[in-house]
């Protein structure tokens, strides 16, 4: 398909709109919002224009906050001489923010900057190359694509994604394209050992034992995603991502230096996760919420659009996704007493993720359907 036609399609007028036919439109492209921006799009199609409530509310960010509400940077460092102090700085970040950097965490720098050097190049590869993974394939372990959710959600969001399911069954090297394909098996490496030792540390915040997570195959799995929001020519008219919390246990997230990730408050104010150099981004995922019975908060964040970039982030998703698993997931009994009864009801992995695709990025959190 004619990408620059595709995109001139999308604009469409009142009369002419029919949006399930420009949601194909896009989709059939193969061509993701890149392939928009190099059309020479200067309007952005109708398909990603925020709805008039959403505009209207969703654009409040604060700095004013940050005396309140600031992301904390925690040193791992630390932890062979004040392993205690670290664990309490965890169970803070995990039980009030949600949300934490992590700095002098053995993953060197260059590999970070390899990492993200390898995600902008596979989404700059010509079409054609790219265009070979393209895939709404449900099982598929390497997919690219834009908007996972691109029927369901009520405008499409101004960014691409690789996704690569890495574990728990180890994903061949040769599945992944050759332009990142080394760094990505390192960076995954990397990554999964330091799951571990944040899930060690979780665990202790919530006075288990340091494998009590682990245990429940918390570290398990992971899949990576390579995300690129490209220069967007009207960034105040739609998102880079829509605000969500993530359907996982722990998400780390490696982000460049352009910024533009947001945390929502406990007063409803966005505020700002900036880039820290060498750091990396850590938030508690939905079922680690549920698990910790809402000890842990799993805080909406978003990304906005942005006139500069293009902005590339490397999210890491500590969850077994698809793979076929009997584990029931609910409420750590350790932690329940009669003071503290149960918030949630036992779910399967598979029942959670299936609940939360089909339902998108709708700005409503998953959890509450699995309440009691």
């Amino acid at each position: 398909m004619d990408v620059a036609g595709a995109g001139k399609s999308l604009v469409g007028s009142s009369k002419t709109y029919d949006r399930l036919q420009e949601l194909k439109a896009f989709d059939e492209s193969k061509a993701g919002v890149k392939g928009l921006v190099d059309s020479g799009v200067t309007e952005i199609p109708r398909i990603f224009i925020m709805p008039p409530e959403d505009l209207a509310g969703g654009n409040t960010s604060s700095s004013g906050d940050l005396t309140q509400f600031t992301i904390p940077v925690i040193d791992l460092q630390k932890i062979a001489k004040d392993r205690s102090g670290v664990v309490s700085a965890v169970r803070e970040a995990a039980e009030t923010v949600g949300f934490f950097q992590v700095v002098n965490h053995g993953t060197p720098v260059t590999v970070l900057e390899d990492m993200l050097a390898a995600a902008r190049e596979f989404h700059e590869l010509p079409q054609v190359m790219k265009g070979e993974y393209y895939s709404r394939e449900m099982m598929k372990k390497v997919k690219y694509g834009s908007n996972f959710d691109l029927y369901q959600s009520k405008y499409a969001n101004w960014r691409d994604t690789l996704f690569c399911v890495m574990g728990p069954q180890p994903l061949h090297p040769q599945q992944l394209p050759r332009v990142c394909r080394d760094v990505t098996m390192e960076y995954s490496r990397q990554v999964k050992e330091l799951g571990r030792v944040l899930f060690e540390l979780l665990s202790e915040a919530l006075g288990l034992n340091p494998d009590h997570l682990e245990g429940m195959d918390c570290a398990k799995g992971h899949s990576i995603l390579l995300h690129y929001y490209p220069p967007c020519p009207q960034a105040e008219l739609t998102m880079g991502t829509t605000r969500h919390s993530d359907p996982d246990f722990l998400t780390i997230l490696l982000q460049d230096h352009i910024g533009g990730l947001q945390v929502l408050s406990h007063n409803s104010r966005w505020v700002d996760v900036p880039p820290v150099l060498g750091a990396l981004v850590v938030n508690i995922g939905d079922l680690l919420q549920l698990m910790s019975n809402d000890k842990f908060k799993s805080v909406e964040h978003r990304v906005l659009a942005n006139h500069a970039g293009p902005r590339v982030s490397v999210a890491c998703f500590f969850t077994l996704h698809l793979h076929p698993t009997t584990k029931m997931y609910g409420p750590i009994k350790e932690l329940l007493s009669e003071d503290n009864p149960p918030v949630y009801r036992e779910t399967s992995l598979k029942d959670f993720i299936s609940y939360y695709d089909n339902k998108g990025l709708d700005g409503n959190s998953a959890l509450a359907h699995f309440m009691l």
